[in-house]
């Protein structure tokens, strides 16, 4: 049976964690796992990597992770903490002499243009800029053998997207998962899901809200991303259930497809 691998690249907030700044016990933790860079994780199957999200440290994850060939990227929404990454898949194009598929609401896709607007110019003889080809989602769709479903949630009063792939769904950035989206997201093995503090916030769900929703759900595993620094790992996971754990930057599972 073909398998895949996830791996968290980071599971922390728009600022990271530490905090720039902050001296609190979980910024000057000497655990590893309450080191969090921004949100993204890493799908390996078949010989194929893709990236959900390019952050600000997508660099970084890169290395650490030796991640030397990358073949799509799939964006959950236009915020700078998920697409500032989006330079460095240059050397990817260099290296593979192809251009990257880019996946996303046309929303996301209309920010990157915006944004990445050099990408999109006639580039001056001799430069080197992201090589891109944008593909906007509309459903589900096969990604090199894989099903891809995407799940509308909200960020505040913005939609994102959330994907299922198999047995595995991940949903960073959300406050709401709307109720016609539910029954996409039963029967999990795995489901990453946004869980930000204890303390209520406007644009993401915090640990009860997302305990609630996994109680919903009834996922075999659950796994917190999205944390911010009011979360110590072990602190935090010694209040969960036992099967619901904070996720950290460098966890990696697999499972069947």
């Amino acid at each position: 049976m073909p398998t895949l691998k996830l791996t968290v690249l980071g599971s922390g907030t728009s600022m990271g964690v530490p905090t720039i700044g902050c001296h609190c016990a979980v910024c000057e933790s000497e655990d590893p796992r309450d080191r969090r860079m921004r949100p993204s994780v890493l799908l390996s199957y078949a010989g194929r990597n893709v990236v959900i999200d390019t952050t600000p440290d997508f660099r970084s994850q890169a290395l650490r992770e030796r991640i030397d060939r990358l073949d799509a990227v799939l964006y959950t929404h236009g915020h700078a903490d998920h697409i500032l990454g989006l330079d460095d898949i240059r050397p990817y194009n260099l290296k593979q002499k192809s251009v990257m598929p880019i996946y996303g609401a046309e929303t996301t896709l209309a920010i990157l243009r915006r944004t990445f607007a050099y990408v999109f110019s006639p580039a001056p003889a001799g430069s080197c800029v992201p090589l891109v080809d944008l593909r906007a989602i509309d459903g589900p769709f096969e990604l090199f053998g894989l099903q891809v479903t995407p799940v509308h949630a909200m960020h505040g009063p913005e939609p994102v997207l959330g994907y299922r792939f198999g047995r595995i769904a991940y949903l960073t950035d959300f406050s709401c998962v709307p109720h016609e989206s539910k029954p996409l997201l039963g029967g999990l093995d795995h489901l990453i899901l946004d869980a930000l503090r204890y303390v209520p916030h406007p644009m993401h769900s915090t640990v009860d809200q997302s305990l609630a929703l996994v109680e919903e759900l009834h996922p075999r595993r659950a796994w917190f991303t999205h944390i911010c620094h009011d979360l110590g790992h072990q602190a935090a996971n010694a209040k969960l259930p036992e099967n619901v754990r904070l996720a950290y930057d460098g966890l990696s599972f697999e499972v069947e497809i």
